[in-house]
């Protein structure tokens, strides 16, 4: 067998060439998109001759965008041709609103989530979150919405010896009210030991709790107190029952230990426990006694030599009129002096006068201590004192009322024109003076008509005729 032809040698080389510039003239499958996929036509295929054209359709979820390209060309540089954004994604419709509630939605497109909660005092019924997802070739959201319902309570708890107001339902903000039965005349009364009213709120869980326990009834009794060396100067009951109080004072020459004021508990005890009086040493002295005023310092026992200050209450006085007096411990409880305020009836204040102004603001029929007036003076006046002023009580104002008082403009004006009147009053005088004093020539032919027709006096007649 001979050596093979030259062709046959270089069949190989050439199929190679061929299939190699044939495999390098091919786009390679189009690269993969987030909103779309090639049409089935295409998906089977890895390569694509020089020209050749591939279309696109949007994925579930997504929608063409109308007047937008879904297709690409293979080109010549063997590269798929640009291509702009044909699908978008779909929206679902709003939720709508929550009664009672609260939406946060940021978008509607799909796999948005919308969020719900509801107001104080209302609990969410059904899911807190939505998703869009593809439903039926479209979009809608995955779950049916919520809704808020008011947060309801159990009814309140029964109480023994008592009853409450009730209601039809029970839910947030409601409120009930306690009161103790009656009892048959004779018989000791029920005390309402706690809160009467109590209302409906929730837990941390949103769960419906009443906002305290109920109160109780039951009969409080506390033993008639009695305070060695002192007496009661308040709370005077033939039986003491929950909260009654009590006021103690100590007897002259004795000094309090403890609180004077004790109160009835709902364990038939006093508290705080009743007071002592214990004896005054010999250089010592109780407090003061003072009706309608304080004691400053107030203490239960002062030293000898110690001084303290009565001062009256408002709307009164002591007799000489005074507010307020010093008077010193001498010992063996005695003080310097022992004085008593005395109370008027509270009088009303009226609007002051004030000559020459007018009150512009606060002004009323009657006034009461606190109440404030704003004064002004007319035009040309000058006020001096407070524009505003306060009421103290038996007409008096603080500070004092003002007065409207002429301007030093004003004034000065009036001066010039007296000066001017005046010198013009004494210029006329002068003139009239010098008319009278004059030199007359009087012809003899008209003596009498000059003395009949100007009322000329006879003396002037006689010097005039001398002359």
């Amino acid at each position: 067998m001979g050596p093979p032809p030259p062709l046959l040698l270089f069949l190989p080389v050439l199929l190679s060439w061929f299939g190699g510039t044939w495999a390098q003239d091919t786009c390679r499958a189009p690269e993969r998109l987030q909103d779309a996929e090639l049409q089935e036509d295409f998906s089977s295929e890895q390569s694509f001759p020089v020209g050749s054209s591939v279309s696109y359709v949007c994925r579930p979820g997504y929608v063409a965008i109308p007047g937008k390209s879904s297709t690409r060309t293979c080109g010549e540089d063997l590269e798929w041709s640009p291509l702009e954004q044909f699908c978008t994604e779909r929206k679902c419709r709003h939720p709508g609103e929550l009664e009672h509630g609260f939406i946060n939605v940021t978008d509607l497109t799909f796999g948005s989530k919308a969020t719900f909660s509801c107001e104080r005092g209302f609990r969410l019924l059904g899911t807190d979150e939505i998703t869009c997802v593809i439903q039926n070739k479209g979009v809608d959201w995955d779950k049916d919405l919520p809704f808020c319902e008011r947060i309801p309570c159990k009814p309140p708890p029964s109480i023994a010896n008592g009853h409450f107001t009730e209601a039809d339902h029970y839910v947030y903000q409601t409120s009930v009210t306690y009161t103790c039965d009656e009892v048959p005349r004779g018989t000791d009364p029920f005390s309402l030991i706690g809160s009467a009213t109590i209302f409906c709120t929730f837990d941390e869980n949103s769960n419906g709790v009443w906002s305290e326990p109920p109160p109780e009834c039951k009969v409080v009794r506390c033993d008639n107190p009695r305070v060695e060396n002192g007496r009661k100067i308040s709370g005077f009951r033939p039986f003491y029952s929950y909260r009654d109080a009590v006021i103690f004072e100590c007897d002259p020459g004795y000094s309090m230990t403890g609180a004077d004021v004790i109160t009835c508990e709902a364990n038939n005890t006093w508290y705080p426990p009743k007071p002592t009086c214990e004896k005054i040493a010999g250089g010592q002295c109780s407090a003061p006694e003072i009706t309608h005023g304080v004691v400053i310092p107030e203490k239960s026992v002062y030293g000898e030599g110690e001084s303290v200050q009565l001062q009256c209450s408002a709307g009164c006085a002591f007799p000489g009129g005074a507010k307020e007096v010093t008077v010193t411990c001498q010992g063996q409880d005695t003080w310097s002096s022992s004085q008593s305020c005395v109370c008027g009836p509270a009088s009303p204040g009226y609007t002051p006068s004030i000559n020459y102004g007018r009150v512009i603001e606060g002004a009323k029929p009657s006034y009461s201590v606190g109440d404030v007036i704003t004064i002004e003076c007319y035009a040309g006046y000058t006020l001096h004192g407070e524009a505003r002023i306060e009421y103290l009580g038996e007409n008096k104002w603080n500070p004092g009322v003002p007065t409207c008082q002429l301007s030093a403009y004003v004034i000065a004006i009036i001066c010039v024109i007296v000066v001017i009147v005046v010198f013009l009053a004494a210029f006329w005088a002068y003139k009239k003076f010098l008319s009278q004093n004059g030199s007359y020539t009087v012809d003899e032919s008209c003596k009498e008509t000059c003395v009949l027709k100007y009322n000329v006096p006879a003396e002037m007649e006689e010097t005039a005729q001398m002359n």
